[in-house]
């Protein structure tokens, strides 16, 4: 029987599938490879969480520093699943 999924896990799923969209839409387009490590950093952050090591992981940062600023700000629909899985954290 599979483990039931905390919410953390649910929060950093579904904040990998926002990033996952946008990566979709980029996909032919060189800012997709940015997308794409951003995608992993993601999945870093779903294996963290499954292991309770979110906190390790980001190392002092918000999960906007960690993923890339720059990132953020020019894919603004991740916000608000930044914000639960970082609501999800405390």
């Amino acid at each position: 029987m599979a483990k039931k999924k905390t919410p953390l896990e649910k929060a950093a799923g579904k904040l990998i599938s926002a990033i996952q969209k946008e990566w979709g839409e980029e996909l032919g387009e060189f800012t997709a490879e940015v997308s794409e490590d951003v995608m992993g950093k993601g999945h870093d952050l779903l294996q963290a969480a499954k292991k309770n090591e979110v906190t390790y992981v980001l190392k002092g940062l918000n999960v906007s520093q960690y993923l890339g600023e720059l990132w953020v700000r020019r894919h603004p629909a991740v916000k608000e699943h930044i914000a639960v899985f970082e609501k999800e954290l405390e």
